[in-house]
């Protein structure tokens, strides 16, 4: 069980960088006016990698979640 607490503290924090990152030039490049990438904007690429990162922690934390009860 206290395994189940750190997984979820672990999820938890890494959700909180991960949207403190999201704002970062890291994400949105600044004084750039149109970087690309594959032919599509940087920035869209970045989104769309940041919300399947954020959809894969979503569904970590609902495996660890400590409320959740465990199956038998």
């Amino acid at each position: 069980m206290k395994n189940r607490n750190i997984l979820w503290v672990v999820c938890c924090v890494v959700m909180g960088i991960t949207i403190i990152l999201t704002f970062t030039p890291l994400v949105i490049p600044q004084g750039v006016r149109a970087p690309r990438w594959l032919g599509m904007p940087y920035t869209l690429w970045m989104g769309i990698v940041v919300s399947l990162w954020m959809g894969v922690l979503v569904f970590l934390g609902t495996l660890v979640h400590p409320g959740k009860s465990p199956q038998n």
